[in-house]
């Protein structure tokens, strides 16, 4: 595609590229702040609406099975809408359970608006897809980890920041059970003024938009999902489950683990929490980066052995975490493992972009999918009685590495598109 950057300027705002650049990792920012805006008020949620464990698993579950769905319809939309047209409309009409979670007052209604939330957390595979349209191939796998990482550093800000709004709150002389309802009208607020900037400062090319450039004329509605024959993309979703799945599953978890392992108050264990997800602002996009170098040196293949080799060490990590017996110890192994497991983010989507150039959203939805299906299945782990927050991390540390050894023996570098497209670095266009 034409007019595609060569060149990443983190610190411009020149040229739509990299206004599209920056003002989709805030969409994906905003979007994940309202996701996790309530996992740090949980002990407060918790204690208010008189929540049982497998309620709270429930309420786990139901924050990220939405979003399964919402990635795989986002993808295509992507496809087809463009992805401002998309972006715009989640925005929309992801902010009202934002807003409105406010009005669950027992475990069913609250359970409910937690699964409609779990929608915005499509917004990543708009992000990855728009990236992807900015930047040329050699420079793919950069951008998209740093929008990613930029991006998911939402879910660790709010960890943060929402117990210091309600705190706020409760200073202005609210109850705590006011008080938490009220900090999501936050979030919903950012999420309008970000659909208004995408509105008017994006293009879904370097070029125009969809209808001004006629990208979608000639090219077929019907999903093909053909790709779901391509070993490579399962293994990319099984790798982004073990990675991602268990980023969103910290995000929801981590606060409880800190108050009831090492007795810490909410606005500490939302402080640790946070700092687990700040480790977005450059791991991410170490991975990316290291992977774009890797592949540009060893093509394919380097890329698939450098996340085998994140995904390894991400899951002997989090075993460690698991046994922590002092706070100290815990947060050094928890910010251990979390270097991998944000490397292994960024080096998942370095290899997206080129397995498949005709449906780059569907995979990308696909993928992303992967990822909150991931994050799905370990929340019955945190959800049983007979398993302990201990236990579950560590059995989930034990599956990453068997994972890790699946993308091993898995041949990223086999095209199973076009010759003309079976370089890798032409592979990686969006023509």
């Amino acid at each position: 595609m034409e007019n595609q950057l060569t060149k990443l300027n983190i610190f411009s705002l020149k040229g739509v590229q990299m206004r599209t650049f920056h003002i989709t990792w805030l969409m994906f920012f905003v979007c994940f702040f309202g996701w996790f805006g309530l996992a740090p008020l949980m002990p407060t949620i918790r204690a208010e609406l008189h929540l049982t464990k497998g309620q709270i698993g429930n309420i786990i579950i139901a924050s990220v099975s939405a979003t399964i769905i919402a990635r795989l319809i986002i993808g295509k939309l992507c496809d087809t809408w463009g992805p401002r047209k998309t972006a715009i409309r989640l925005l929309l009409v992801g902010s009202l359970p934002v807003f409105f979670v406010g009005l669950a007052h027992d475990y069913t209604t609250f359970l409910l608006f937690r699964l409609a939330i779990g929608v915005i957390g499509a917004s990543f595979v708009i992000t990855q897809f728009h990236t992807s349209m900015m930047f040329a191939p050699k420079l793919k796998g950069t951008a998209n980890a740093v929008t990613g990482g930029w991006g998911n550093l939402g879910g660790g800000v709010t960890n943060m920041v929402m117990p210091l709004i309600f705190a706020a709150i409760v200073g202005f002389g609210y109850t705590k059970a006011e008080a938490w309802r009220y900090a999501m009208i936050v979030p919903g607020v950012m999420m309008l003024v970000i659909a208004f900037l995408y509105s008017k400062y994006t293009k879904d090319t370097p070029n125009g938009n969809y209808d001004e450039v006629g990208y979608t004329q000639g090219k077929s509605s019907k999903t093909d999902w053909s790709v779901l024959a391509d070993w490579r993309i399962w293994a990319l979703t099984m790798a982004y489950a073990m990675c991602f799945g268990m980023e969103i599953t910290f995000d929801n978890v981590a606060s409880l683990h800190f108050v009831d392992s090492f007795h810490l108050s909410q606005s500490s264990a939302g402080f640790w929490a946070g700092i687990f997800g700040f480790m977005n602002i450059f791991a991410r996009a170490l991975g990316g980066i290291v992977s774009d170098k890797v592949g540009n040196k060893f093509g394919m293949r380097g890329k698939g052995l450098l996340l085998a080799g994140v995904l390894l060490c991400e899951g002997a990590l989090l075993i460690l975490f698991a046994q922590s017996g002092s706070l100290l110890a815990a947060i050094v192994s928890m910010l251990s493992f979390a270097l991998f497991l944000k490397m292994a983010n960024g080096a998942t989507y370095g290899i997206v972009p080129f397995v498949n150039t005709k449906n780059v959203g569907l995979v990308s939805g696909i993928v992303g999918a992967g990822g909150n299906f991931g994050g799905m299945l370990f929340g019955f782990l945190f959800k049983s009685d007979s398993i302990t927050y201990v236990q579950a991390f560590t059995y989930i540390g034990y599956t990453v590495i068997a994972v890790s050894i699946i993308v091993f023996i898995t041949r990223f570098y086999k095209q199973s598109v076009p010759s003309k497209e079976t370089d890798p670095v032409i592979a990686g266009s969006m023509a």
